[in-house]
């Protein structure tokens, strides 16, 4: 995710004093490593710790709220790595997706004055380190699976963010002034600036937030959020999911880039090419329909894991992540190109039936003038 270049060091305004007694940041990276994820046959292939992932309901949810299907979630132990001041935990969670996306999670508990954590989101930034672990991870993890990925493939393309989840901290009641008191140093930190920013853009910043009641507030932001109160796992498991939402419509969006100038230049060449014989089309005809198919279907998956309806306060959450993430926008352009699939795999199939058509129409043609020729043939009957 993309924001203004950082420098150091930082002039911060004066604030009351806040002090994070206990945290934890997420540093997440999504990837997308095949077409889809058989997770039955994962959970028996992986043997580091596993579960089936289920938000946990704190607030009053119908019970049918849940993943569809549920994710597969592992924890790996690995050595912990230092990030500034900070280090990981030493286990790291992957979440797999049946429609083929993996999310990497670290930990890194957090404590001490909370302008430190500029520093950390500074060093978060395009981390070279937690981008490689996290990478290796996901090729230790595929190579595990063996079959249960269909037609593995680690796309290059990787979304990251970071949340920080702020369970205790003194004084404990500055929630209340969260955006008098402290909205510069949540700009910054959330964008990883560390230059001073302007009125306007700590306004865009701290804009879409949310509480839902008087002990707890999220403030999402598009490379990072602020998450603070107890017991906010759920609230954590929309943003994670919106992280990956937000890969594989990308990803998405460039694949049928792909499939439309593959379309057209099939269409184009072959329109009013007469001289091939019926049937030449069907090969691009079932290409097209491939490509149009497999998109509508990983689109469907993507957009219907996760059912929000049940929990109001949670989509309202999603609603806002989305918002932030622009995935109105990605989801409009994805269904503007697969309707656009749509009607170029309409004409091919009408030019292929018309081409079918006429060449029947020659061949009744020639049959007739052979017949006619026929019976002008010596020794032929009637001649």
């Amino acid at each position: 995710m993309t924001h203004a270049a950082v420098e150091k060091p930082m002039n911060m305004p004066h604030s009351p004093l806040l002090t994070v007694d206990r945290g934890t940041c997420y540093v997440l990276f999504a990837y997308n490593v095949g077409r889809s994820l058989d997770l039955d046959a994962a959970e028996r292939r992986v043997t580091a710790i596993k579960e089936r992932s289920r938000i946990k309901h704190n607030r009053r949810a119908p019970s049918y709220f849940d993943f569809s299907p549920a994710p597969l979630r592992m924890t790996q132990e690995i050595e912990p790595l230092t990030i500034g001041g900070y280090r990981t935990s030493s286990g790291v969670d992957l979440l797999l997706y049946d429609f083929g996306a993996v999310s990497v999670t670290y930990s890194l508990p957090i404590e001490g004055a909370f302008a430190h954590l500029l520093s950390l989101s500074l060093d978060l930034y395009e981390n070279a380190l937690l981008l490689a672990d996290s990478r290796r991870q996901v090729d230790e993890l595929i190579r595990a699976l063996e079959d249960a990925v269909e037609r593995p493939y680690i796309d290059d393309a990787v979304e990251d963010f970071a949340i920080f989840h702020i369970e205790a901290s003194t004084p404990a009641d500055w929630r209340e002034r969260l955006t008098m008191d402290h909205a510069q140093a949540i700009a910054q930190m959330l964008r990883s600036e560390a230059q001073v920013l302007a009125e306007e853009e700590v306004r865009d910043a701290v804009a879409q937030q949310i509480c839902f009641g008087t002990d707890d507030v999220t403030v999402i932001d598009w490379n990072a959020a602020l998450v603070v109160g107890r017991e906010m796992d759920d609230v954590r498991a929309v943003l994670e999911f919106a992280n990956v939402e937000l890969l594989e419509m990308r990803l998405l969006d460039k694949q049928l880039d792909q499939s439309l100038d593959q379309a057209y230049d099939a269409l184009s060449k072959r329109q009013w090419n007469r001289m091939r014989l019926p049937g030449t089309f069907h090969t691009d005809v079932r290409s097209i329909a491939r490509l149009q198919v497999d998109s509508a279907i990983l689109f469907e998956r993507v957009t219907n894991t996760l059912k929000l309806l049940g929990d109001q306060y949670l989509a309202r959450v999603h609603r806002l992540v989305s918002q932030r993430f622009h995935l109105e926008s990605w989801d409009a352009s994805i269904s503007r190109k697969l309707q656009t699939l749509e009607s170029i795999y309409g004409k091919m199939t009408d030019n292929a039936a018309t081409k079918r058509a006429e060449v029947l129409e020659w061949i009744i043609i020639v049959l007739i003038a052979v017949s006619i020729a026929v019976s002008f043939l010596p020794g032929s009957p009637g001649h």
